[in-house]
């Protein structure tokens, strides 16, 4: 663990950690296959360097930057098209006929493009669409409906390897609550919410040793033989013979 103020930015300590963790622990950093981490981790920049240098997906929440009450942003900006992406990602095909709007059906991560492959959902689900002849109008598609590549530099912020809309995402930053039990510990049963510790290396020494504390009552749970209450601190020990 590290110690920093709070004022230093969440993402700049988060990249620091994955450095950090690839040079001190190179055999095990390559098997790490994806980062989880909350909204305060939201950097282009970041998701970048996680998946280019590292191979490593970024699962992160997105924060609400766009200004001005902007819903949606055009897929390409310089060219009249009905497809448009929000802040989290999600494409959507706005019908030229009717106005109506729905989300392009994802097929997947293309890894050798770095791209997000998306379909026409009319054609991929049998939907009836009013524009769909107006939207394919010069294109060779035919039953199988328009398809539309998002490349990830569009913007690395929003557009991650695994798209944010879809339940593969939303399954695995639900394992971000295992790392959100060990913060309520220390703030909780540690004490630290509501502290009264001044001084930066008082603080790093008490954090110290919490955290010893914790790993060690870990560890003793495994050699008693008590791996399912790995986690407690409270649960009796055997009595010693």
């Amino acid at each position: 663990f590290h110690l920093t103020r709070a004022s230093r930015a969440d993402v700049v300590e988060g990249r620091r950690l994955v450095r950090s963790f690839h040079d001190r622990q190179p055999q095990v950093a390559t098997r790490a296959k994806e980062l989880s981490a909350d909204r305060g981790y939201d950097s282009g920049d970041f998701n970048a360097e996680l998946y280019d240098d590292y191979g490593i997906i970024p699962v992160i929440d997105t924060r609400r930057l766009w200004k001005d009450g902007e819903a949606t942003r055009p897929h390409v900006p310089d060219r009249v098209d009905t497809l448009v992406y929000d802040e989290r990602g999600q494409v959507s095909c706005v019908c030229p006929r009717s106005g109506d709007v729905r989300h392009m059906t994802f097929c997947g991560f293309e890894k050798d493009r770095k791209t997000l492959k998306y379909r026409c959902p009319a054609a991929a689900l049998g939907l009836h669409c009013k524009g769909r002849l107006e939207c394919e109008k010069g294109r060779r598609i035919g039953s199988y409906g328009r398809v539309v590549r998002v490349p990830l530099d569009t913007d690395r912020r929003i557009f991650t390897p695994r798209a944010r809309h879809t339940y593969t995402w939303l399954d695995a930053y639900k394992h971000r609550t295992a790392v959100e039990r060990v913060f309520s510990r220390v703030d909780g049963v540690f004490g630290f919410e509501h502290h009264t510790i001044r001084g930066f290396a008082k603080m790093e020494a008490r954090i110290t040793l919490a955290l010893l504390v914790n790993v060690c009552m870990a560890l003793a749970r495994v050699r008693l033989g008590q791996v399912e209450r790995l986690r407690s601190l409270v649960a009796p020990l055997p009595r010693a013979a």
